[in-house]
């Protein structure tokens, strides 16, 4: 479906409804994913559907229902069910009006057609190219190459209407040594702009140069996180700029805003119209999103919210409502760190020993307001000494307050999309004094 007959679609549902106020948001996907290991590709996946959401107000009661069967039958008992639901359903006396919306414009670069159009051997021959890499290193490689489209167009009974078509692609790559391993990674609009064999050379420097590992004592070290470790490790913070985090208290910004919860080099935007992730510029209710600092050189600024929760904190809707219903509140998706004024090989050059990470795994919570994480080190771990890469280094596992690696840290002048199957970011590089690992590792 393209915007128009979402739209008409949308419509239709609408005027299928009885209910005090109604929300209607139609998604169309088409998502390929290629994956590959021990250089052979053993699965592709393509996926392909429209979903359509109900939303039903009935007074300060709310009820939501969906379906992917789009026949005038399924559309009107999805409509009813939706309005019955909101029948049982508890009155809520913060409840707010659904939004009238505004003027939306997507992002430059935003929808790529040669992404959306595009074929299983481009792919294919993205594998093929990562598959050279590793046969001519004598490394096995695994890993996947994505390509999808999505749009989406929400309506709702007061006045909001918003359509966004946009495309997205991604490479990731693992490559194994004997007792060694590295990682690339790459993602783009725009699938043709994706260079497989520059990834896995990527990963397989990192493989080369961090083989035979050694031991180093765990404590506190000063870090330089590559936009793949420091990304992962930056956005288990974006749950602290939701009104409801903040409100119910398992948010840093609920001890309040205007104060200095980092150092002055951290300044953190939440922007959809960022060239190297353009996305949707409106919300799931169909509001314009606006562009915001949340950090502003270290110094907590605003947070995000939504039609519920401008109402219930009497704060303006800044647009960034999730699908409803969910359990998390609003939420800043389009996070972006700015960069510093320094290489990435300057940062190390000005280190006398510390460690350069490519990437983490599986982080884990330990303590949500005061946003301490746990996680390991993974896929290319290396000692700096004096100003120079060292050698690889084994794993390790950190305990770090992520607030307090933020209070003393710097960036690099050279901004990366990353991300992985449940979040994406804009990064730089990060240098981080007095980063505490917990424990090492044998591998």
């Amino acid at each position: 479906m393209d915007s128009k007959q979402r739209e008409a679609l949308a419509e239709r549902v609408l005027a299928l409804s009885t209910a005090d106020q109604t929300e209607v948001t139609i998604g169309t996907e088409s998502a390929d994913l290629t994956r590959f290991t021990h250089e052979e590709i053993h699965q592709n996946v393509a996926r392909a559907d429209t979903g359509v959401s109900v939303r039903a107000i009935l007074g300060l009661r709310t009820g939501t229902a969906a379906t992917n069967m789009l026949d005038d039958e399924s559309l009107q008992a999805t409509v009813e069910r939706a309005i019955a639901i909101a029948q049982l359903a508890p009155e809520d006396p913060e409840l707010a009006p659904l939004p009238s919306g505004g003027p939306t414009k997507a992002p430059a670069g935003a929808y790529v057609k040669a992404t959306a159009d595009a074929s299983p051997q481009l792919r294919a021959d993205m594998a093929d190219a990562i598959f050279k890499v590793a046969e001519a290193d004598k490394f096995w490689c695994a890993g996947y190459a994505r390509t999808q489209s999505a749009g989406f167009t929400i309506a709702n009974s007061n006045g909001a209407r918003a359509s966004f078509d946009g495309t997205d692609s991604g490479i990731n790559v693992k490559m194994n040594a004997p007792d060694s391993t590295g990682y690339g990674q790459a993602y783009s609009p725009d699938a043709t702009t994706l260079n497989a064999r520059s990834v896995a050379e990527t990963a397989a420097g990192k493989a080369k140069n961090s083989a035979k590992p050694q031991g180093v004592e765990p404590g506190e070290w000063t870090v330089i996180m590559e936009p793949a470790a420091f990304g992962e490790f930056f956005t288990y913070l974006a749950q602290h700029f939701s009104a409801q985090a903040v409100d119910e208290g398992s948010s840093f910004l609920s001890d309040g805003l205007d104060k200095q919860y980092f150092g002055e080099h951290l300044t953190v935007r939440d922007d959809y119209a960022d060239p190297l992730a353009p996305s949707m510029p409106f919300d799931f209710e169909g509001q314009p999103k606006k562009r915001l600092t949340l950090i502003e050189a270290g110094v907590a600024k605003t947070f995000v919210t939504d039609s519920y929760w401008a109402k219930k904190l009497n704060r303006e809707n800044t647009g960034h409502a999730l699908p409803a219903p969910n359990a998390y509140g609003p939420q800043a998706i389009d996070l972006v760190v700015a960069p510093g004024t320094k290489s990435v090989e300057q940062l190390i050059s000005e280190t006398k020993r510390g460690l350069l990470i490519s990437r983490f795994w599986y982080i884990r919570t330990v303590d949500q307001k005061k946003a301490i994480v746990t996680g390991m080190t993974r896929d290319g771990t290396f000692l700096i000494e004096n100003g120079k890469v060292a050698g690889g280094v084994r794993n390790m596992r950190f305990n770090q307050s992520i607030i307090a690696a933020l209070g003393k840290c710097e960036f690099s002048n050279a901004p990366q999309r990353t991300g992985d199957y449940w979040f994406s970011v804009v990064v730089p590089a990060a240098k981080i004094e007095g980063f505490t690992f917990s424990s090492g590792t044998q591998f």
